[in-house]
């Protein structure tokens, strides 16, 4: 699995609500680690599960699996 840094904007409903936020997480695919880092983002802010969170900038993946 590879480990995946974000540092940016987050959108709920195609609205910016977070201008920079960071995070990471491990995933095996680009797809899996967006979902789990709109999971942190809902869990962080204490939003509802059903809430649409997009990530809408450019992931990186972590070389050696150390930020």
């Amino acid at each position: 699995m590879n480990l995946y840094y974000y540092n940016g904007p987050v959108l709920e409903f195609e609205k910016i609500i977070a201008d920079h936020w960071s995070a990471s997480t491990r995933a095996p695919t680009e797809k899996k680690a967006r979902s789990n880092l709109a999971y942190q983002f809902k869990m962080e802010t204490g939003r509802m599960p059903r809430s649409k969170i997009t990530i809408p900038g450019k992931l990186k993946i972590v070389e050696g699996g150390q930020i």
